[in-house]
């Protein structure tokens, strides 16, 4: 007690201490002076703090930064404080004493203490220890402190109190920003330390920490694990509506303090995250296969169908795809004109959709006429509360929610700025109705099959035109003449027209030219 007191009021008046404490990093000044003291006094801590009780200096510089353990309040009034508690380091003896200003306002606190394991034999020394203790203070205060921080330095490897501050800094910022919750519990079952993110998953009160853990409200089975101290591997434990793997280890190896360290993973949040990641893979994957399986052929008729195909079951339960008919035939689409149902898919046959080959006009209010209009996609999630579908056709629209069908993405089919028709998806296995997500899939799919209907559309134009520039190169008839009796039959080699001809030439004296091209 007497030593403790001794040391801490000598630290406190000595010259620069007060000024120190004004500046911009206390630490950088106190520390060094502070360790040389305490081994001259051969006490087992010097704590220079603030009068909100956060550490300047301390033996263990990681621990710089963090409260006071210990009573400060007499000495915020001016008073000491001698007391005996169970500290960081051990059973200890402390002594807390003000640093004043000249007009007597404290502003700042100086704790010195000693382990009672460190006190048996030194007794007849203890006045000696003081006055050393205070003049190695003023010698510091004056000259000592270049020896101080080379040692200091070489102790800590050649880091410096800032890079010693900024390296807590960093690793303090690291461990309450990981998603992984971090707990380390002290031989007797408090809490020593809780992240951020272990706060989150347990829901730990504010002032957890120190704490026993048994005493925080924690799951029975989750609190005898962190107080057990034994070693787990990925044990799920179930707290509220979490399911939390609880990974913990020993701090103890290798010569480390006694207790146990837990880290604590969210594996309901990771599911989650894996089921979104291998939706996302199936979209992708779907995409893919669309654009390799849509647009096998030139054919207008053949690439809806090959959409159709693609997207049952593994988007929608149905699809349909409607064209207006100058499409079919390789002209330019008329906006006004009637819509042909070219393609039907679906999980099943028997749903009461249009069937292929119907002509079908959308009236307006219908999110299939919206769409054509807007040249956007629609997204009708819930359709027996669609007024504006179920005008289409009540009857048959009717059937369809009865059928079970009860969700719709409508796509206009567009090829620059030409709208070639209307593909809609149709959902009935999944009580979920399509989303946000699911249209900008649908319009994706829907762009990369309109670029095939439109090459299509244009083959099939320029086809028509070549067919009818073969054909007119057959002559209509031959002319009548006297030497033979023709008869003639056109067979091309290939289906369709080749680019073949062939004539029948009346000459002088009887003659007859026969050519062929």
């Amino acid at each position: 007690r007497n030593r403790s007191l001794a040391v801490a009021e000598t630290f406190a008046n000595a010259p620069g201490t007060r000024e120190a404490l004004a500046a911009p990093d206390p630490t950088a000044i106190l520390q060094p002076r502070a360790e040389a003291a305490r081994r001259a006094a051969h006490v087992d801590f010097i704590v220079v703090m603030n009068t909100k009780g956060v550490r300047y200096t301390h033996p263990v510089p990681a621990r710089i930064g963090e409260k006071f353990v210990g009573t400060i309040e007499p000495a915020l009034r001016g008073g000491t404080v001698i007391e005996e508690i169970h500290g960081t380091i051990g059973q200890l003896v402390q002594a807390v004493v003000p640093v004043k200003a000249p007009n007597g306002t404290v502003v700042g606190l100086v704790a010195a203490g000693i382990t009672t394991e460190s006190v048996g034999g030194l007794a007849e020394r203890q006045l000696p220890v003081v006055l050393g203790a205070a003049a190695v203070g003023l010698a510091l205060a004056t000259a000592g402190t270049a020896l101080v921080s080379r040692r200091l330095l070489r102790q800590t490897h050649g880091l410096g109190p800032g890079e010693m501050t900024r390296m807590y800094e960093h690793h303090d910022a690291v461990l309450h920003s990981v998603r992984e919750g971090v707990i380390i519990v002290g031989d007797e079952g408090e809490l020593l330390l809780a992240n951020d993110e272990a706060h989150r998953l347990l829901g730990l009160p504010a002032d957890a920490e120190r704490r026993r853990v048994t005493d925080l409200g924690l799951d029975p089975d989750v609190a005898g694990l962190l107080v057990s101290g034994r070693v787990a591997t990925d044990e799920v434990h179930l707290v509220g509506d979490r399911l939390l793997a609880i990974n913990q280890r020993p701090t103890d190896l290798e010569g480390g303090p006694s207790g146990s360290v837990a880290t604590l993973r969210d594996s309901t949040e990771l599911r989650a995250l894996s089921g979104r990641a291998e939706v996302a893979r199936e979209r992708l994957s779907l995409l893919y296969d669309a654009g390799v399986g849509v647009g096998t052929t030139l054919d207008v008729t053949r690439t809806a169908e090959e959409l159709a195909r693609v997207v049952v079951p593994r988007f929608a339960d149905f699809v349909t795809v409607d064209l207006y008919d100058a499409v079919l035939h390789g002209a330019e689409p008329d906006p006004g004109a009637a819509l042909r149902r070219t393609a039907v898919g679906g999980i099943r046959d028997d749903a009461p959709l249009y069937p292929v080959g119907s002509q079908i006009r959308f009236v307006a209010s219908s999110p299939q006429a919206s769409s054509l209009h807007t040249r956007r996609p629609v997204l009708e999630p819930r359709l027996e509360a669609a007024p504006g579908w179920r005008a289409q056709d009540a009857e048959r629209t009717g059937r369809v929610v009865q059928y079970g069908i009860h969700s719709l993405i409508t796509v206009p089919v567009r090829a620059g700025s030409v709208v070639l028709g209307l593909v809609s998806f149709w959902r009935s296995e999944k009580d979920e109705p399509f989303d946000a997500e699911e249209l900008a899939l649908a319009e994706e799919l829907v762009a990369r099959a309109a670029v095939s209907i439109d090459n299509a559309r244009r083959y099939t134009r320029e086809h028509g035109m070549a067919v009818t520039l073969q054909r007119s190169l057959l002559p209509r008839s031959l002319p009548e003449q006297g030497a033979l009796d023709i008869a003639y039959r056109y067979l091309p080699a290939q289906a369709g027209v080749g680019g073949d001809w062939f004539d029948v030439l009346p000459l002088s004296g009887a003659r007859v030219a026969l050519v062929v091209g």
